[in-house]
């Protein structure tokens, strides 16, 4: 179920494609001893928080966050101004439940509003764990957008990472194909000779927060 914050549309007059940002953040850290990520210091306040400003600062909105573990305690303590908190209650079953929640929430959204031009033409999708990432690639990525049969990804030295831009015309196929936790890894592989790599090794990190050890890269 979706949940909208003070999410506010563009004016009519605004002609560029609308990308919505689409930010995964249900899991429950097992591997940090069951800390929630979402919930991590960082940056002055919660991870989710940092990962969220950082969609919106690289130009997708509105910015969908798709909760499960721990989800009324990320609402009580992030601040999420404008918005969109999907909730997950199947997020155990791993990072694919959670991709399909935010992807159907996307596309209610287009389906209730006046028609597909006020929808979003793509999603830009984003893992809470990985702070490294900001606002530059964000924008380098969504900027690959030329249709909704887009498809590009971050590459790192040529190694396919996140962010993952999906033009609408995809939603349907990865949403039927995600599991478990590989969501659209299954989908972009089969479909490589379409897919963009957007190199963005000169401006972002894509290491992940995981385990104890990786918590260095919290600040």
């Amino acid at each position: 179920m979706a949940h909208s914050g003070q999410t506010s549309h563009a004016p009519g007059r605004d002609t560029a494609p609308r990308v919505a940002g689409l930010l995964l953040a249900a899991g429950a850290g097992r591997r940090l001893g069951g800390r929630p990520k979402a919930l991590l210091p960082h940056s002055g306040g919660l991870l989710v928080e940092h990962a969220a400003r950082v969609l919106r600062a690289g130009g997708c909105g509105p910015v969908y966050v798709v909760l499960g573990a721990a989800g009324e305690r990320v609402r009580e303590a992030a601040a999420l101004p404008g918005c969109v908190l999907v909730d997950n209650p199947d997020w155990a079953a791993g990072m694919g439940s959670s991709l399909r929640a935010g992807l159907a929430a996307v596309s209610a959204e287009g389906a209730a509003g006046d028609g597909m031009e006020h929808g979003a033409r793509a999603v830009l999708v984003s893992l809470v764990d990985q702070p490294g990432i900001g606002a530059d690639a964000v924008a380098r990525v969504r900027a690959a957008y030329r249709s909704p049969a887009t498809l590009a990804a971050a590459a790192y030295e040529g190694r396919r990472g996140h962010p993952v831009l999906l033009g609408s015309a995809h939603w349907t196929g990865v949403a039927g194909s995600a599991r478990a936790d590989s969501g659209a890894r299954g989908y972009l592989r089969e479909r490589q000779e379409a897919l963009t790599l957007v190199e963005c090794a000169d401006l972002a990190d894509p290491s992940d927060i995981d385990t104890p050890d990786d918590l260095h890269r919290l600040r």
